[in-house]
């Protein structure tokens, strides 16, 4: 098995998204009797902007269609993505590659993997809080992967802003949440 984990937090060790992805990592690792583990840090070594030269190169999308699973650390910034993890979504839905049109619409081609999403995110934007209408980080991931074939699973760490308590609690329930998604 062959797992790709994808950080994207500028807040290094420090980050809640990065100590879910390392304990989905871990996890998936240990159940899965071990893995051979591509590590990309979008942080740390950011992809540039999309431009038509950078769409010629194909390295980060072989990445991604190597792998059997992602994990994917995604910190709401704004109400959604990082600029870094937009960059490399840019270069993994690619028309003919993970994606093609047909006369029924949209089909996606990169069905068969598993991803896996911790989500980090400041405040509460679950259906009925008051800021539900600017959630656009799980909706958006989850859209994007929806397209391209797979349905992405997501293990969330929310109200990491409100207090010192509410984040430990957060981070320890997302925490309890990655032997459940190992298994």
């Amino acid at each position: 098995m062959t797992i790709l984990h994808i950080d994207a937090s500028i807040n290094g060790e420090s980050s809640a998204s990065r100590a879910i992805t390392r304990s989905i990592v871990d996890q998936l690792t240990i159940e899965g009797g071990g893995a051979e583990i591509v590590r990309r840090d979008l942080a740390a070594e950011p992809l540039p902007h999309l431009t038509l030269d950078a769409f010629a190169d194909t390295s980060v999308l072989d990445e991604f269609l190597a792998a059997d699973t992602i994990v994917i650390g995604a910190p709401m910034y704004n109400f959604t993505v990082p600029t870094q993890l937009k960059a490399w979504i840019d270069r993994i839905v690619i028309a003919g590659r993970t994606f093609r049109y047909t006369e029924n619409g949209p089909e996606g081609l990169a069905n068969g993997k598993r991803v896996i999403i911790a989500l980090a995110r400041g405040g509460f934007y679950d259906q009925g809080s008051p800021a539900s209408a600017l959630e656009h980080l799980e909706t958006y991931l989850g859209g994007i992967f929806n397209f391209i074939g797979i349905e992405p699973e997501f293990v969330a760490a929310d109200g990491l802003s409100v207090s010192a308590e509410q984040r430990d609690q957060s981070i320890k329930s997302a925490l309890g949440e990655t032997v459940r998604l190992a298994a």
